[in-house]
Formats: C-alpha cells, sequence, structure tokens
C-alpha cells in the first residue's frame, strides 16, 4: 500500500511497471493501423467499412469489458490484474494462428476481440495505478511519461508488421492479379495469412514470460479510498457527473486518435499521390508527432501549463490540423492527418486524471466507466466508413465531418465539462 508519506513523490518501481505495460498497450493497440490493409487484402474484403471492423473488435472490448474488469480489480487487486490481463492478451495472439489456418476473418476479429478484453482490463488497472501512485497535479505528466512507452511501441508495432505483413500483402496482391484459378488465388492467400504465425507466436511468449516475471516483483497495492482527498463514504458514483462527461471526452479523444492513427493508412492511399513507404508505415508517422507533444507534456505539466490548459490548446490544434487537411491534397493532406498525433497527444493525459478526481472509494468503479468511452475508437471508424462508402461522401469532407463534432465535444469538456458538480468533489 502506498503510505500517505509517500503522496507527495512518485513510486520509482510502480511507474517502471507501468511504462512496460504501456508499451506492450501501444505495440498490440497500434498493430491495428497494420492489419487493416493487412485484412483487406489476405481476407477478399470488398470496402474500408469491412476492414475498420479490425479496430472495431478491438475498441468495442472496452464497452464490454470494463465493469467486469472493475470487478475483477476489486477482487483480486491491481497487481494480480495486471498478471491476468497480460495471459488475456497472450491467448488473444494465439487465437490467430487457427484464424490463419482456417482463412477465417471471423476467428481474426475474435482473436482481436480477445486481445481487446486483456487490454480493458490491463488499461482499468494502469492508468488509476498512474493517477494515484503520486500527486494528483501531476498525474497527467506521468501519463504522458507511460505515454511515451506507449506510443514509441506504437512506432515499432506498424513498422515491424509491415515488414512481416505488409510487404507480403503487397506482393500478394500482385500475384492475385496474375493468378488464373480460384484454386491458385485461395493458394496465394493462405501463403499470406500463414504470414500471421511467427509475430503472434512471439508475442505471445513475450507477454507470458513477462506475467511470469510481474507476478514476482514487489508493487504496493493502491488503496484509492486512502490515497484521494475526499470522503465519499454516502455518496454513489452517479453524485459525480464529471465522470460521465470525462467517459465521453474519453470517448471522442480515442476515436480522433484512431482515426488519425489507423484509418491514415487507407486515406493516404485514397489521396493518391502519396508515396508507398508512407501509405505502408501512415501510422508510425501520426505516432512520432504525438511522441513529441508526450515530450511537451513531460516538460511543461504541471509546471508551465495545468492539464485543463494543454487540453484546450490541442483540441484547438486539432480543428486547425483537421480543416487543412481537408482543404489540401496530396502530400500536404497526409502531413495535417498526421500531425494530428500532436494534437491528440496530451488529451487524455489530462481527461482521465480530470474525470477520476475526487472519486475516493469509486475510483475503481469511475476509471472502469472512463475505459467504457474507449469504444469511440470501435464506433467512429465506422461512422467515417459508413459516410464514405454507403453515402458516398467525399472521403476528405467525410473525415472533417467526423473529426470536428469530437474535438469540439473535448473543448466543451476542457473549459466547462470538468467543472460539472465541481462541489461534490
Amino acid at each position: 500500500m502506498i503510505s500517505n508519506s509517500a503522496k507527495n513523490r512518485t513510486a520509482l518501481m510502480p511507474m517502471l511497471i507501468c511504462c512496460a505495460l504501456f508499451f506492450i498497450l501501444g505495440f498490440v493497440t497500434w498493430a491495428n493501423g497494420s492489419l487493416i490493409p493487412f485484412a483487406k487484402k489476405a481476407f477478399s474484403l470488398e470496402t474500408d467499412l469491412q476492414a475498420y471492423l479490425v479496430t472495431f473488435a478491438s475498441y468495442i472490448a472496452y464497452f464490454f469489458l470494463a465493469i467486469p474488469s472493475s470487478w475483477i480489480l476489486k477482487k483480486i487487486g491491481f497487481h494480480n490484474g495486471l498478471v491476468t490481463s497480460l495471459l488475456i492478451l497472450g491467448c488473444g495472439s494465439l487465437i490467430f494462428i487457427p484464424a490463419a489456418e482456417k482463412s477465417s476473418y471471423v476467428l481474426f476479429l475474435i482473436a482481436i476481440f480477445v486481445q481487446g478484453s486483456g487490454m480493458a482490463l490491463l488499461q482499468t488497472a494502469v492508468n488509476p495505478y498512474l493517477s494515484i501512485i503520486g500527486p494528483i497535479e501531476s498525474a497527467a505528466q506521468r501519463i504522458s511519461i507511460a505515454g511515451f512507452c506507449n506510443k514509441t511501441a506504437g512506432m515499432v508495432a506498424p513498422l515491424v508488421l509491415s515488414t512481416l505483413l505488409l510487404k507480403g500483402a503487397n506482393a500478394a496482391e500482385a500475384k492475385l492479379a496474375q493468378a488464373s484459378s480460384a484454386v491458385e488465388k485461395q493458394a496465394i492467400l493462405d501463403e499470406l495469412l500463414n504470414q500471421l504465425h511467427a509475430p503472434y507466436i512471439s508475442l505471445a511468449v513475450v507477454l507470458a514470460v513477462f506475467a511470469l516475471v510481474l507476478k514476482f516483483v514487489k508493487l504496493p497495492e493502491v488503496n484509492a479510498e486512502e490515497d484521494t482527498e475526499t470522503s465519499t463514504a454516502s455518496k454513489s458514483v452517479f453524485s459525480y457527473p464529471h465522470l460521465f462527461l470525462g467517459a465521453l471526452a474519453i470517448f471522442f479523444c480515442v476515436a480522433v486518435e484512431v482515426m488519425a492513427g489507423d484509418i491514415i493508412g487507407t486515406y493516404a492511399r485514397q489521396l493518391g499521390t502519396v508515396p508507398q513507404i508512407f501509405r505502408d508505415n501512415a501510422t508510425a508517422f501520426t505516432l512520432g508527432f504525438m511522441l513529441l507533444g508526450y515530450l511537451i507534456g513531460i516538460v511543461t505539466i504541471p509546471r508551465f501549463i495545468s492539464q485543463q490548459a494543454a487540453l484546450r490548446v490541442c483540441t484547438t490544434v486539432g480543428i486547425l490540423f483537421t480543416i487543412l487537411s481537408v482543404f489540401t491534397t496530396g502530400v500536404v493532406s497526409f502531413w495535417f492527418v498526421a500531425m494530428l498525433g500532436l494534437a491528440n497527444s496530451l488529451m487524455w493525459p489530462a481527461i482521465f486524471p480530470l474525470g477520476i478526481k475526487g472519486l475516493g472509494k469509486h475510483t475503481k468503479t469511475g476509471s472502469a466507466i472512463m475505459i467504457m468511452g474507449i469504444a469511440g475508437g470501435a464506433i467512429w471508424p465506422l461512422v467515417y466508413g459508413f459516410m464514405k462508402d454507403e453515402l458516398k461522401v467525399d472521403f476528405q469532407h467525410a473525415f472533417l465531418y467526423a473529426m470536428l463534432p469530437a474535438y469540439l465535444y473535448i473543448v466543451y469538456f476542457a473549459t466547462k465539462g470538468h467543472k460539472v458538480g465541481a462541489k461534490n468533489t
């Protein structure tokens, strides 16, 4: 347990463990950026909307598993919850093997959903852990440091998978164009899908080993009831409207992150004039700008700028870059979408601690409610894909119509939403 005397400093070992866990989260999460174009080719999908089910399967798990995750954490504690989440992630990684063997897109999505379930438990545990192991005023700084690790892994994932999967997918596409029979085409697709074996077996092994090591590492068990400044013995979680407004802010925060990070690959392909190397590694460019933003957050929050002010600046920049991306073309438009990573970088670190501030004994449940907002990453790409593929809206204007409402709500939360019900907190 973290003692009251330690409240004004950050515990080092928990911080290092959290950084490692955020690296794992980043690698698995941002692998989706490469899996979307891979799945479209490997499973012969007809539209981008179908391919966006990759992100849907991953992020919708947070909506269904966040509250059960909070119950699990109440029963087994934060530490054991972290270990369990890694084992679930490993199981999800292994399901990719039969998905490839059976050439089943449904099983492929199930594997991603199981991984998402493990990440839901991991996120529900690790985010309040980061908020509580030091002063709440510097929570955004700690989340920024962990986020730096997360986005570094996010840059590594598409680079690794583009080497292992997308190059093979591009080669397979050329072979498919020359194939003369259905049997020959299926053989090419089976060979492409078999490329999933090595990376996901390796990932499962790494996750299992880290879970074993983490099990025997001594970590303080966070007691949320003692580590918050307010007694909440007589209140329910519904007494804190800023929590639910914060969960909706997380919904839109993750929505714009996924739009800029995972959808940028298909966006670049539709621009047409973007070089192949940019298209295959598009997610890495967005995450590179997010890393820059995290570095700025680490240096400036809370020393020079408050969490709320950082949130307002980020949303303003996000709106500006979105508009510029829509009214430019080619590589210039691509770079404005990539630079949304800079705008999005400090949103989560600012929103999460504002949403759970003052919840006391409800911190675990409140964290789960906040984590449910990650479902924005499941819903928003489908909204974009529906406008583009079904309503036939120009892909750049569809991008604008999807992004602006999300940023505008985050502006509201940054200015007023986090204060709603402040008298209760």
